[in-house]
């Protein structure tokens, strides 16, 4: 597994297609083969809009670059007054090392 990068931005994050709340986020790269680019990392939203997202299917972020991200939650449970997740992501990466930071 060969680490790429971070990346890191703001978004609109999104719950079946319908915007829930900004978000900021900032996620980790790797290259695996045969698998390709994953990531992982954490969004930053207010508690109220993520709990009405944790754990739910159809979560993506919308950044304001453009690129859309699915998002999937990698914790169990969420703490009521958090404003950070873990995410699991797939979507729109970046596919090469030049365009995640080190």
């Amino acid at each position: 597994m060969q680490y790429l990068g971070k990346i890191a931005g703001d978004g609109m994050l999104k719950c079946d297609g319908e915007e829930v709340a900004r978000a900021s986020y900032e996620f980790e790269g790797y290259f695996k083969r045969p698998i390709g680019v994953t990531s992982c990392g954490e969004i930053k939203a207010t508690p109220t809009a993520l709990k009405g997202v944790f754990g739910r299917k159809g979560v993506q972020l919308l950044a304001d670059d453009g690129r859309l991200f699915n998002l999937r939650f990698s914790e169990k449970a969420l703490s009521s007054d958090s404003d950070i997740a873990h995410v699991d992501v797939t979507g729109e990466l970046p596919t090469t090392p030049q365009n995640w930071r080190s």
